[in-house]
This record gives C-alpha cells, sequence and structure tokens, in this order.
C-alpha cells in the first residue's frame, strides 16, 4: 500500500534516504519521481510516444518512443530497450524525468526505444524486477516486435541494444550475460550502462572517505534484497565470484559503452567494470566517458543542460555505429 501524503504523526519504521520511507502501519511513501507525463507528442524534440501493456497479468508495460518524421520513412531504426533506474524501488517509465530525458535521446539518436515499466521493490522484492525486465526483453524483441506496429515497421531486430541508469544499467549487465550462449535467437548489440549501480560490502575508492553515502548505498540495497549475501550478493557486486567462472569475458554482445559521473559515489565501480571487461579477454569492443563535475543521474535530472546533451550525443553515436 502506497501512500503519497506526507503525515507527521505517522512512526517511520525504515527511512531509505533519499527515495522513500516504510511507516509502521505498512504504507510507503515514495519521495522522489513521483510526478507523471502521459506519452503523446513532444513539441520540443519532435519525438512521439505511446504506452504499450505487454503483461496485463503483472501490468509490465513499456512506452515507446519514436522520431515524429519515422512515419513516413521505410528505413528501420536501431531498437534500444531501456530499464530506469531508482534504486529498484522508485521511478517508472511515466516519471516526469524519464519521460522528458528519454525524448531527449531519442531526438540525439534517431532511434525507437521501449522503456520498460517493471514492478518495483518493496511490494515486489528482488528477482521480481529483474524478471519483469527480462520477460518484456524477450516480447519486444520477439513476439512484440512482430506484432506491435510501432516495433513491427520502425524497429531494426538486428540492431537490438540494452541500455539503462542506475539500477537499469546494472540489469542491462546481467541480461547479456543471460543472453551469453543461451541459445535464444534474441541478439544484443551493444549495452549502454549509465552511471551503472554496482556496489560491494567492502568500499573501494571515494567510498573508503565517504561514510555517510557509503551507509546511504548499503541501506538501498539491503532494504531491497535481505539476501544472508548483503553487498556482495553477486546481482550487486558482479566482481565477487570471479573464480567461480562468472567472469566478463561471456559478456554477450559485441560493444558497451561505460559513462560515469564525477562526483557520483557509484562512479569508482563503474571504471571498475570498464577496467575488468577490457581485462577479461571479452572480444568485443568497450567504450568509457566521465563526466567532470556532476552526480547520479544527472542527465535525467537534467537533460537540457550542456553536459547532458554531450552525453546523448555519444549516446547516438554508440546506437549507430555499424562498424
Amino acid at each position: 500500500m502506497e501512500d503519497q501524503d506526507s503525515n507527521p504523526a505517522k512512526e517511520v519504521a525504515r527511512d531509505v534516504f533519499p527515495f522513500l520511507r516504510v511507516y509502521k502501519d505498512g504504507t510507503i511513501q515514495r519521495l522522489v519521481a513521483t510526478e507523471s507525463l502521459p506519452p503523446g507528442l513532444d513539441s520540443e524534440t519532435n519525438v512521439v510516444s505511446k504506452d504499450v501493456v505487454i503483461f496485463p497479468e503483472t501490468g509490465v508495460s513499456a512506452r515507446l518512443y519514436l522520431p515524429d518524421d519515422e512515419p513516413i520513412s521505410r528505413k528501420k531504426l536501431p531498437l534500444v530497450v531501456y530499464y530506469h533506474g531508482g534504486g529498484f524501488f522508485a521511478a517508472s517509465t511515466a516519471s516526469r524525468e524519464y519521460h522528458s530525458a528519454l525524448n531527449r535521446i531519442v531526438a540525439a539518436s534517431n532511434v525507437i526505444l521501449a522503456s520498460v515499466d517493471y514492478r518495483l521493490a518493496p511490494e515486489n522484492p528482488i528477482p521480481v524486477p529483474y524478471a519483469d525486465a527480462f520477460a518484456a526483453l524477450e516480447w519486444i524483441a520477439g513476439a512484440g516486435g512482430r506484432s506491435e506496429p510501432w516495433l513491427r515497421d520502425h524497429a531494426d531486430l538486428d540492431r537490438v541494444y540494452l541500455a539503462g541508469d542506475s539500477c537499469g544499467a546494472n540489469m542491462s549487465h546481467h541480461f547479456a550475460l543471460k543472453l551469453s550462449g543461451s541459445g535464444r535467437a534474441l541478439r544484443i548489440r551493444g549495452v549502454a550502462m549509465i552511471h551503472p549501480y554496482f556496489w560491494g560490502k567492502d568500499p573501494i575508492g571515494a567510498e573508503v572517505g565517504d561514510g555517510f553515502r557509503k551507509a546511504m548505498v548499503d541501506n538501498w540495497w539491503l532494504f531491497v534484497c535481505p539476501s544472508e549475501k548483503g553487498c556482495d550478493d553477486p546481482l550487486i557486486n558482479p566482481f565477487v565470484e570471479e573464480g567461480n567462472g562468472s567472469g566478463l569475458q561471456k559478456l554477450g554482445c559485441e560493444r558497451v559503452i561505460v559513462v560515469v559521473a564525477g562526483d557520483d559515489i557509484l562512479k569508482d565501480r563503474g571504471r571498475l567494470y570498464y577496467e575488468k571487461l577490457v581485462g577479461s579477454g571479452w572480444k568485443g569492443k568497450a567504450e568509457y566517458l566521465e563526466t567532470e563535475g556532476k552526480d547520479h543521474v544527472f542527465h535525467i535530472i537534467q537533460p537540457d543542460c550542456e553536459e547532458a546533451k554531450i552525453v546523448f550525443k555519444r549516446l547516438g553515436a554508440f546506437f549507430n555505429d555499424d562498424s
């Protein structure tokens, strides 16, 4: 049960700063990304969007984005399957911040984009968000791609990319691993990991001297995934089981771009991921982009700033590189 109205008289059972509060009566108050926007034509970017229900029984859906002049063209576009961030417990495809930013990414990239709306924790604890998001990917690039008019007519299913920010980048990584050697027909061309949400029990880099933010991020993960492995659960720490054959050399795509923000407490994990990937023996091409002086998901919060425009332009080049 979710309660959006603040009630100072209610007693807080768990504060997951800055995203939400859980009260002792069981209600949940989400504090960020709570304003929604409908799909439609965005006059600023000339991108049109619509919502498609994928699995009525769970409510999993996608918001599709298409450059508005594309219907007059027969050229099929790269398909980007995008997973929003929010720590697995906040935001949605309709969130004002995501809707605005994704319109700009599509305009800068000239792609068709499917933004997946998966169920959130704590109502649906880990691994439900992963299962929803992966099932949606299979539908979008499979049966949905053959039947949904926008996907059927405008998506090049030989040029499918995974993308996401924060926990969405985390999911993209795991799905690229899951698809490797799976025998599935679905082939991923590349993965764009923006400010990826990876973590670990032992601090690294800037985390060592920033106990407040280390504890804050610890709290995020332990809230959504109360496993005995804690912050070294392989879902959040992809390097904890390297000795057991779960290395990045298995990543099932040809290209990866890792984007980090210089002031982000997650930056060192993103850089480590890039370095580990390059040194893993993986046969693909890896790129790295760091934005100095900016913090986590700034491109979503401030999509019109100059630094965000640089990120969007780099993503557009990544999605359209056929080399």
